[in-house]
């Protein structure tokens, strides 16, 4: 029988559920000082004594009595013989009730003179002034950040009573291999339970990973059992579904009560919420974007109800760079890129495949659609809860179009700058359009050689050419990659892997069948399109193909052998506004580099004779000048 989901409920419902169902855990312990920043005050804190104990002196000068200094002035200087030396943090002597600063009195003999009169406790700080003893410090529910622990040492304070919960986290699945084992075909490496403990040891809690627990009820139910008894929270990874292996909610309902499996999230629908002996068992996902929005999304507010401190989050306006489409109904978080363009924060969304772990690798924050929207057009201003420093932000570049490895290599060299590149491969046309509505700063692309750039103009006619410069980065060898070595005359008795029409190994592939007199229909597989080199040369590797158009580096890297046919110009377009701002100066300096062409010539399949050079559409030199400091250190 086919297992379904229970009547899905909303997000709102069931973080009520979550967050009312159960007792909140008084767990708590001491900790050192040392160890306590992040952590929450469960028992008010007090100074163990006044800071400071006795008068002190906040100045060098010298310590007297102010009566004795009544009348002073320039027209009638009062000489003291009754005082004492000090300096800056030394005792005052108690029948003394102020300090003047050395700079202020005059030597007269064994005495000093004073031109104005000294008010009560001037320069001194008092007992106490700081704290008095077994006044409060620290209140309860107080999150104690590192700049506190300098004012708890001071008041003599060694450990502190925190909040605490303990939380088991147990991983099932058949399929997973423990961290540092490479997994077979049809493995994968245990992770999300990895990301849920570093996730919740940074709110406080202590976690228990379990041992990974296979696809069977009666161990995982015994499992259950053990991680229910020791711990305050108990999250089970994987088996979350409804496939024939998925076996978490049967076991929850076997020891306790289930109270939810099924909320209209996405990524995330499969998450459940059940009760075993009194605690809260969260059954994640096993897809990672899935596990991720279930942690962040349900387990991080169920610790945030406990009185511990939330995951940080910092939200921004950002303009969407793109359409976005949600199914109504649901509550749907994106991972999302956000850059500076201009005036305004540009976001990017990622893919929205829940087993696609990149996607928040490169992301740098999230966005929700709201469960009764359908999506949002392009342009659209929304908040985005950003997962990285916000201040990154300014040293950002977007990169829209074709992605080739020698991009790869300059994003390296340019972080080691400060400058991050943040690139996408949606494909040329893509990064023109995205050009062309200023959504990203510039685009890579692979074009077809000089001579060939005619064949090109109708996907760049819609720019004006004035509005473009061409920043080239390399001539790149274009041609034919497969296990045997195969030509163009081979492609009849073999299966082929075709590039997209408007790719430039697409454009010289039609134009050398159209000179050997090869009918397109004739090669097995010119219809079947892929998305860029990287991916014909996955299709050969992985046997579902046998020779395909790539790049010769692209070839290289994925053990093929390769036979080179044409080449093509891969080059960073930009609008020519943007040459002037400062972070594409610094990214054409780094081009221009002697390190960066170093670089390519390791990497081999790359013509750097013309590396640096920015031209027109139409070919014109565009020159830009450098200052002496344009070019990093170490590039020269």
């Amino acid at each position: 029988m086919v297992k379904r989901y229970l009547e899905l409920i909303s997000l709102e419902e069931a973080l009520t559920l979550l967050t009312t169902s159960f007792a909140i855990p008084q767990r708590t312990e001491k900790v050192p000082v040392m160890q306590s920043a992040g952590r929450v005050v469960a028992e008010p804190v007090f100074a163990k004594y006044s800071v400071p104990e006795v008068n002190l002196s906040a100045m060098d000068g010298i310590a007297v009595r102010s009566r004795d200094t009544l009348g002073a002035g320039d027209r009638n200087p009062v000489t003291l013989d009754h005082f004492a030396r000090v300096n800056t943090g030394n005792i005052v002597p108690p029948e003394f009730d102020a300090v003047i600063m050395i700079e202020d009195v005059w030597e007269a003999g064994d005495c000093f003179q004073v031109r104005r009169a000294a008010a009560p406790w001037q320069h001194v700080r008092p007992a106490g002034e700081d704290i008095k003893e077994n006044r409060l410090v620290l209140p309860r529910g107080h999150l104690i950040r590192p700049f506190d622990i300098g004012a708890l040492a001071t008041y003599g304070i060694t450990a502190i009573e925190v909040r605490a919960v303990n939380v088991g986290i147990i991983p099932t699945g058949s399929e997973l291999v423990p961290l540092g084992v490479r997994p077979g075909p049809g493995q994968v490496v245990e992770s999300n339970t990895i990301m849920a403990q570093i996730f919740l040891d940074q709110m406080g809690a202590h976690c228990t990973r379990l041992p990974i627990v296979q696809d069977d009820p009666d161990l995982i139910r015994a499992a259950l059992r053990l991680a229910a008894k020791e711990n305050d929270l108990v999250i089970i990874s994987a088996g979350s579904s409804a496939g024939t292996r998925d076996f978490t909610e049967s076991v929850i309902r076997s020891l306790g009560r289930l109270i939810f499996h099924g909320v209209a999230v996405r990524p995330g629908k499969p998450v459940m919420l059940g009760d075993v002996e009194g605690r809260p068992v969260l059954g994640l996902p096993g897809y990672p974007l899935a596990a991720q929005t279930a942690l962040r999304e349900f387990a991080g507010p169920l610790l945030e109800s406990w009185v511990f401190p939330p995951a940080p989050r910092c939200p921004v306006a950002a303009r969407l760079a793109q359409p976005l489409v949600s199914d109504p109904g649901f509550d749907e978080f994106v991972p999302v890129f956000v850059g500076r363009i201009g005036q305004d924060l540009i976001a990017t969304p990622h893919i929205k495949k829940a087993g696609v772990q990149m996607a928040t690798v490169k992301a740098n924050g999230y966005t929700r659609i709201p469960a009764p929207v359908e999506g949002y057009e392009a342009g659209t201003e929304l908040e985005v809860l950003l997962t990285t420093d916000p201040g990154s932000i300014e040293r950002m570049l977007i990169l829209t179009g074709s992605l080739d490895p020698s991009l790869e290599e300059l994003a390296g060299i340019a972080h080691d700058e400060g400058l991050f590149l943040h690139a996408t491969n949606p494909g040329n046309t893509a990064g023109l359009l995205a050009l062309r509505s200023h959504t990203c700063h510039a685009a890579p692309l692979s074009l077809p050689a000089r001579s060939m750039l005619g064949q090109y103009q109708p996907f760049i006619k819609f720019l004006e050419a004035g509005d473009l410069a061409f920043i080239h980065i390399a001539t790149v060898e274009l041609g034919i990659a497969s296990y045997e070595g195969l030509g163009i005359r081979d492609l009849t008795s073999a299966r082929f892997i075709n590039t997209r029409r408007e790719s430039p190994a697409r454009v010289v592939l039609d134009s050398l069948l159209a000179a050997e007199g090869i009918d397109p229909s004739s090669i097995n597989g010119y219809l079947q399109e892929v998305h860029g080199a990287p991916a014909v040369a996955a299709a050969i590797r992985n046997g579902f193909a046998d020779t395909g158009m790539c790049t010769s580096s692209i070839a290289r890297a994925a053990g093929l052998q390769f036979v080179p046919v044409a080449s093509e110009d891969y080059e960073l377009t930009v609008c020519r506004e943007m040459l002037e701002d400062s972070r594409i100066r610094t990214l054409v300096a780094l081009i221009k580099s002697p390190a960066y062409r170093a670089i390519l010539a390791r990497l081999g399949g790359y013509d750097t004779s013309l590396t640096g050079m920015i031209r027109g559409l139409n070919g014109e030199n565009t020159l830009i000048p450098f200052s002496p400091g344009s070019l990093p250190a170490g590039y020269l």
